[in-house]
């Protein structure tokens, strides 16, 4: 796709992978609509923040009537990146906890994704990225809430790139391992730390898969850092 002058969403643009994604879209001549509670540290003629709140199906709808409104236009490109995690034992995991993954992780995608897929295929032209996690494809102890979230994102990438690929629109499911990011403020077993990926290389993979011809699909991308652990002592 060429991005140029599209209209582009990113959902949860404060900062991390959101802000890098931001911030490679608007280099490639994007208009970005950034969806959010909290605006990032950007200035741009190019990039316009829509206060909303994922986990309410009516903040979504009003963020969407603004961008397009706004905008003047649909919406070509949809990244689906909030998300949060909170660990504990699936016994121990409080409900507010359980209810705030599922609502953001998953409501929340399913609340953006709905409105912009009309678009797409009235367009014949259209790319959903869906940002999922390593939790998505396996389990992880004391992360059974955030594993089911990020599990139910790649299920629903699954399905709906059958339902909209005949119509020229494709969906992207990405699964970063750790990345240096504001995630792991919650999780007190890990600490973001050098050896993690970067966002902006989450970011670059995000406008890879955007920029490929329109009958090459890349449906599932795994990525992780090489050498999590650093370099091996000698």
């Amino acid at each position: 796709m060429e991005l140029a002058g599209k209209i582009a969403v990113v959902t949860g643009v404060s900062r991390g992978i959101g802000l890098a994604t931001v911030e490679a879209l608007l280099e490639k001549g994007a208009k970005v609509a950034g969806w959010g509670r909290t605006a990032p540290e950007l200035q741009h003629e190019n990039f316009h923040l829509f206060e909303c709140d994922v986990r309410r199906a009516d903040s979504v709808q009003l963020a969407y009537k603004q961008t397009v409104e706004q905008l003047g236009g649909h919406v070509s490109v949809l990244v689906n990146n909030a998300g949060l995690g909170r660990s504990a034992k699936l016994e121990e995991q409080s409900l507010d906890d359980w209810h705030l993954m599922f609502d953001t992780n998953v409501h929340g995608l399913f609340y953006c994704t709905r409105l912009v897929v009309p678009g797409m295929k009235e367009m014949e032209e259209g790319h959903i990225i869906n940002i999922s996690s390593i939790a998505g494809t396996t389990g992880v102890e004391e992360m059974s809430g955030y594993c089911a979230t990020k599990h139910a994102v790649r299920g629903i990438s699954h399905s709906l790139y059958k339902e909209v690929r005949e119509y020229g629109v494709k969906v992207t499911c990405i699964y970063p391992g750790s990345v240096q990011t504001n995630f792991f403020d919650n999780i007190d077993s890990v600490t973001a730390n050098e050896n993690m990926m970067r966002p902006e290389d989450i970011a670059a993979t995000i406008l890879h898969a955007l920029e490929s011809h329109p009958n090459y699909h890349h449906v599932d991308i795994e990525v992780r850092p090489l050498m999590p652990k650093g370099k091996r002592q000698k």
